[in-house]
């Protein structure tokens, strides 16, 4: 007899979670045992796509939060980033990842994490562009101005 049953957790040359598959249940009685399946029933099938829309619906807010934000750092225009010069262009240190964060936090009063932005590397003074991906679909442009302090 073959039963559609529903993967409670990724099974391992089966399937993912919630993916619906159909076996003899026998088979299924194995991963039943365990935890890992469950017969298909209405409800059942309700809950998984009640389920669906909530996570559709959170990646979907995720997204637009994150191109908002984008919006908002084109619109800015250049960070103005001061540190202690050598000679010519050069200066002291580098411009790392987290120095950004300290300054669109300062400025814009918005949390961005640190391993989101992609920074060339930075040991004289001038313009660079810096990339926030703020989301696998959006992705930020920065214009960074490095000066040098008297």
């Amino acid at each position: 007899m073959v039963s559609y049953i529903i993967l409670k957790e990724d099974v391992t040359d089966l399937g993912k979670k919630g993916q619906l598959i159909d076996m003899k249940a026998g088979y299924y009685r194995n991963y039943s045992a365990v935890g890992k399946a469950q017969f298909v029933t209405s409800v059942l099938l309700k809950e998984m796509q009640m389920e669906e829309e909530r996570i559709y619906a959170e990646k979907k807010r995720e997204k637009e939060e994150a191109q908002q934000l984008a919006l908002i750092f084109e619109t800015v225009g250049a960070f103005k980033v001061k540190r202690k010069g050598g000679k010519g262009k050069q200066i002291f240190g580098s411009v790392t990842s987290q120095d950004l964060v300290n300054i669109i936090k300062a400025q814009l009063q918005r949390d961005v994490d640190k391993r989101v932005v992609i920074l060339p590397e930075i040991r004289e003074t001038g313009e660079y562009i810096a990339e926030l991906k703020l989301h696998p679909e959006v992705t930020a442009w920065l214009r960074l101005n490095v000066y040098a302090k008297e």
